[in-house]
């Protein structure tokens, strides 16, 4: 660069040599203004500091880097309850049930026939599941294939068990006898007093008695497509049956033994429609690990997607396609199968095939409540790469109360598993008896924080962490890692109630630019649990480090062929410029200090009378 400045006692700013009263002074730029406060102080008020606390854990899962307060309800990922607001405990507990006598199999099918649970499994065979003693007996019967659906329905004032597979279907009004019919059946529905079924083929059938058909419409896909049978309401507000497929949506038209394609289509996908219900108001459809709502209308449908691959996803151990949705009274609950393992599978409707390799993970039960996703189960260690099946809800089974008057079925394993369900949403610690997971720890991720500067250093002073419930047996440990390094430090184990204060850095702080904090709770009883409440995090936005220079400009006379006129005309035309302005002045070892920067204050830019001699001084800084 040329060296602009000749003098010690002047400066040059944007192609003008101007003389300077007093030598430049450097001073600090990169400071934030003051904070403003409107109506009552709160704990953002402080001048230095700012705060971030996580007290309300509802909006759920799947936000890996929050985007200001709009998530603050959010986490990453967790295996806590997340249902109730200042409120962060384990899960409901989990029993698991093994059947001695289907050892290696897998449990397929379960269904609640006579006020009585049955599983199916992968062997062909029907048990009873013994609630009272958490059990099964013999072999009810051995069906002529693999099970892929089941129903109970009442024909002609006798109660069935229904179960279809491909190789027809099989029927029970009693669980001791049990009679297969051959027509080609894959899956099971009850509409009009009558038994609906559907053929691999996709060839729709009716029994107005059980064990009599008659074929009805037939699906304009090839064969293999269909993925579920159901009933739900058409644009009428009429119950009609629906055929979900790989492809999309198809409502039966009863009058023509029609098939009709509805608004929902979706791309051809082999896990499109597994698992389909109806719940509440509508249709929930899964499509690997998304979950498209549908709901009918006179015109037009409304479709929305609401699954927990919305936002940031799950992390990559725990992604994996829904096999199953279950409906309960507070939660639509989902069974996500981490059994990705390398298979072939259909691509397209031509037939075409392709090896897809994706990652094994862990299998969870999940659960929404149109707000957000939490995880109700997941496995963990050695069963990584296990399958999850089938899944029910019932009022079958133990000990059950009137807060508690439901159970949530699942396979895993070859295993039932099952949980307590409130008929409500009542905070677990004002439930008497609750129990709460005790063999496995709760895990909680809160979202990546940067306070929507990432490119800024924050400095981390001091956690805040509000618990209760809490003693040497029910602990909450806290952690931290920062700049999306999942790398955690230890910040201590708390067993006391109240409120536990942190310090980073030895009371010096701690650098970050973003961090996340990594909660575990644990517990050694099944009926109390240690209850985070709040977590609020005191930190310091810092800048990066800016100086601005202060100049005094002296235009009295004349200087360098500029007029006092022209010189303020020039340093007018310097602060209504666009672009970056050129300053370069002599420092105390005669060096030339050279910089671009922005004239952020101007005083005395014209004196009274229109006298255009005296002092201005400006500030200049880095932008």
């Amino acid at each position: 660069m040329a060296n602009k400045v000749i003098k010690k006692n002047e400066v040059y700013l944007n192609g003008n040599y101007y003389p300077i009263t007093r030598p430049v002074q450097q001073v600090l730029a990169s400071i934030y203004p003051a904070k403003v406060t409107i109506g009552d102080t709160t704990r953002d008020s402080q001048a230095r500091t700012s705060v971030i606390s996580w007290s309300d854990f509802r909006g759920g899962i799947g936000v890996e880097r929050m985007e200001g307060a709009t998530d603050v309800d959010r986490s990453w990922f967790s295996t806590c309850s997340l249902r109730y607001k200042r409120h962060l405990v384990l899960p409901a507990k989990t029993t698991s049930v093994s059947n001695s006598n289907a050892t290696g199999e897998s449990l397929d099918i379960l269904q609640e026939f006579n006020g009585a649970l049955y599983g199916i499994w992968s062997d062909k065979k029907v048990y009873k599941y013994e609630s009272g003693s958490d059990s099964f007996g013999s072999a009810l019967d051995t069906l002529p294939d693999v099970a892929t659906d089941a129903l109970e329905v009442r024909m002609g004032g006798t109660l069935y068990l229904v179960i279809a597979h491909t190789g027809g279907y099989t029927y029970t009004s009693d669980a001791s006898s049990f009679t297969d019919d051959t027509t080609d059946t894959k899956f099971l529905a009850y509409w009009n007093d009558k038994l609906w079924g559907i053929a691999n083929t996709g060839q729709l059938w009716y029994a107005s008695s059980i064990g009599t058909e008659v074929n009805d419409a037939k699906l304009p896909l090839p064969d293999g497509h269909v993925t579920d049978l159901f009933v739900a309401r058409n644009a009428s507000g009429n119950p009609i049956l629906y055929a979900m497929t790989k492809e999309g949506l198809y409502a039966h038209d009863s009058t023509n033994a029609l098939w009709v394609e509805t608004q929902l289509a979706l791309p051809f996908h082999n896990e499109n429609g597994k698992g389909t219900i109806r719940w509440r108001d509508s249709v929930y459809i899964p499509a690997g690990l998304s979950i498209y709502k549908y709901i009918n209308g006179t015109n037009s449908a409304v479709v929305s997607v609401i699954g927990p691959d919305k936002d940031h996803g799950l992390p990559s151990d725990y992604r994996g396609s829904i096999s199953k949705l279950i409906g309960t009274h507070n939660d639509l609950i989902a069974l996500v199968d981490g059994t990705l393992t390398p298979s072939v599978v259909d691509m397209f409707a031509t037939g075409e095939s392709a090896v897809v390799d994706d990652t094994t993970g862990f299998s969870t039960v999940l659960g929404y409540n149109e707000m957000g996703w939490e995880v109700k189960w997941a496995s963990s260690g050695t069963d990584q790469g296990k399958k999850i099946t089938a899944g029910f809800v019932s009022d079958v089974g133990g000990t059950l109360t009137a807060t508690n008057p439901y159970r949530l079925y699942w396979g895993f394993d070859g295993a039932l598993y099952y949980q307590q369900l409130q008929s409500d949403i009542i905070n677990p610690t004002q439930v008497v008896n609750y129990n709460y997971e005790d063999s496995t720890d709760g895990i909680h991720y809160t979202p990546w924080f940067s306070a929507d500067q990432v490119e800024v250093d924050k400095l981390a002073l001091k956690l805040k962490v509000e618990t209760a419930d809490c003693n040497a047996n029910q602990t909450v440990k806290v952690e931290y890692g920062t700049d999306y390094t999942e790398t955690y430090t230890a910040m201590g184990t708390i067993t006391s109630n109240g409120i536990t204060t942190y310090t980073f850095g030895s009371s010096a702080g701690t650098t970050f630019r973003s961090i996340q904090f990594k909660i575990t709770l644990a517990t050694n009883t099944k009926i109390v649990s240690p209850d985070m409440i709040s977590l609020t995090l005191e930190y310091r936005k810092k800048l990066n480090t800016k100086f601005g220079w202060s100049v005094n400009i002296d235009i009295n006379k004349a200087y360098k062929g500029n007029s006092s006129k022209a010189m303020r005309s020039n340093i007018l035309s310097a602060i209504q410029s666009n672009t970056l302005l050129e300053f370069t002045y002599r420092d105390d070892s005669s060096t030339n200090r050279n910089y671009y920067v922005d004239i952020t204050n101007a005083q005395g830019l014209e004196e009274t009378a229109y006298d255009e001699r005296g002092t201005t001084q400006l500030l200049l800084t880095e932008p």
